[in-house]
Formats: structure tokens, C-alpha cells, sequence
């Protein structure tokens, strides 16, 4: 876990609840990065002043206004569904994932759907991290949303997992990963729609009712990113190339920018890496609905 829509306590808090009622508490949680290493609410509070307002910015004030917005993380409040008794593992995140790669070298996807917070300090804590992994699948790298971010929702166009930690993202991508699949813009249109949570509705299993109870009608940029890590036939069009993430302060701060091969920056690190482009919509939703009517 780590910080970036939610604290990093209540984001952990929420997936122990989550499990317990799904009956799986078999599953271990990790705790992990608090805050990132060099971001902070004042550098994102002057970088609005300075070139306009970040229409999503998680912890620092959702799609609202960031002046009220806490520097530390919070004690936490009682959640809606209740605070699980399972507790988080004693081992960071960043431990974990270094630990697992070695066991089982070659083997483990590691899949990211938030900042890169614990993937940059796992990758600094052990160079041979991102060499022993089988691939990396992430949810973010949005290119060309700017007319998008005028004339629709422009939290739904805000490459918030990038822009929340800018330097963990360089330091993630610009290591010598087997494979990086980046799932971003194919998710900005894909909602799950009241219709959708009335088809779940009629389950009485407890993973349906959780998200009936608990999920609001919403773009599933995490649940597509996940479902293409357990199902790559999902993606119907992809290209491969060279990606990085901008750390210099100034308009462009956190935002990604890609290159073909023959124009890339290589003396930056940049690496290959597949830009999903098209799913199975229709595909996905139809097993996303079975499965959670079936859990």
C-alpha cells in the first residue's frame, strides 16, 4: 500500500475490511510508503498557483481545492464498513516485493495502480528488483488529454499516479525491466454504470454486495489495468515505445512524454515499453460483472 487517492492507513484499512468480508484473509497485506520523497502539498500548492489548477489531486484535495489540504497523514476515522481485525504484515511493501522476486525469480508480474512510491525505494534498496521480476503492469501514462480535460471531466484525464510522484515514476521506468505494459487512456471512457451495479445487485454473494454497497458509478482504470495482468488477450491494440516521466519543476512536472526508437533519449535511461491502446470493452465488463456477482 501507499499513499495517493487515500492515505496510506486508511487505503491499508480498507483493503484488510475488503478481505475479510470477501473471506480471504488468507491474503497477506503490506503496508508501505507514506509519503513521497520529494512531493509535498506546498510544491503542488505553488505548481497550481504557478501554472493552474491539477483537476484530481488525491490526498491534497480530491477534485477540489488544495488550500485546506493536510501535509501529514491523518489518524484514522472509523470506516463505513467497519475496521477489519486483520492486521498489516510487519514486512514494508518494499520488502516484500524484493523478497518474492528472489524466490521466485522470473516469475512474479509486479502490478501497479497507484504511485510508484514502494516500486522506486524497492528499486533503490536492490538494484536486482526490477532484473528479477517477470514484468511490470501499470495504470497511468495519459498522452494527449488536454482538449479531453476542457471538454469533458477533467479529473478523468489527470495522470495523478504519475504527477503524485514524479520521481519515483522516472526511477521506475528507467530501470531494466523484462517488459512494462502501461494501461492508461484505454480507461478513461470504461464506467461501471448504475445499470452494471443493478446486474450485481442480484448476487447475494459478499463480494457483490460490497461493491454495490461501496462502489459508486465510476471509470475502472485499476479493475482494467488488473484484468489485462490476468488476461493479456484483453488488449487489441498496443504499440511499443520509449516513455519517461517529466521531474523537472515547471508546467510539465509529472507528466509523461514518448518517443519512438529513433528519437529517444536513451542517455536518460528511457526503455521500450508496450502503450496499450484498445481493449475488449464489452469483454471485460461481461467478466467483471460475472466475477463479482460470483465471489
Amino acid at each position: 500500500m501507499a499513499t495517493g487517492d487515500g492515505w496510506e492507513n486508511a487505503e491499508s484499512e480498507h483493503l484488510r475490511r475488503f478481505l475479510e468480508l470477501a473471506g480471504r484473509t488468507d491474503i497477506p497485506v503490506f503496508d508501505g510508503a507514506i509519503y513521497p520523497p520529494l512531493n509535498t502539498v506546498d510544491r503542488m500548492r505553488l505548481h497550481e498557483e504557478q501554472y493552474g489548477v491539477l483537476p484530481w489531486k488525491g490526498v491534497w484535495g480530491g477534485s477540489g481545492s488544495i488550500k485546506d489540504a493536510l501535509a501529514e497523514e491523518p489518524v484514522l476515522t472509523p470506516l463505513p464498513e467497519g475496521r477489519p481485525v486483520l492486521q498489516a504484515s510487519h514486512e514494508q511493501a518494499a520488502q516484500f516485493m524484493i523478497r518474492a522476486v528472489h524466490a521466485h525469480p522470473h516469475r512474479v508480474t509486479i502490478f501497479e495502480a497507484g504511485a510508484m512510491t514502494n516500486l522506486a525505494l524497492a528499486i533503490r534498496l536492490d538494484p536486482e528488483f526490477p532484473k528479477l521480476a517477470r514484468q511490470l503492469i501499470f495504470m497511468g501514462g495519459l498522452v494527449d488529454t488536454n482538449m479531453s480535460a476542457i471538454n469533458g471531466n477533467a479529473a478523468f484525464t489527470d495522470d495523478f499516479n504519475m504527477v503524485f510522484d514524479p520521481e519515483a515514476a522516472h526511477i521506475t521506468l528507467t530501470v531494466p525491466w523484462a517488459k512494462i505494459t502501461v494501461v492508461g487512456n484505454i480507461s478513461s471512457d470504461l464506467v461501471l454504470s448504475k445499470e452494471h451495479l443493478a446486474n450485481i445487485a442480484q448476487s447475494r454473494r459478499p463480494v457483490a454486495q460490497y461493491v454495490v454497497k461501496y462502489m459508486k458509478p465510476m471509470l475502472l482504470w485499476d479493475e482494467m489495468a488488473a484484468a489485462i495482468v490476468v488476461d493479456p488477450s484483453l488488449i487489441t491494440k498496443s504499440q511499443e515505445l520509449y516513455m519517461d516521466v517529466d521531474t523537472i519543476p515547471g508546467i510539465n512536472y509529472g507528466r509523461v512524454h514518448l518517443w519512438k526508437r529513433d528519437q529517444a533519449p536513451f542517455r536518460t535511461g528511457v526503455k521500450s515499453m508496450t502503450i496499450v491502446e484498445g481493449v475488449d470493452e464489452q469483454k471485460f465488463l461481461d467478466r467483471f460483472i460475472q466475477n463479482a456477482k460470483a465471489l
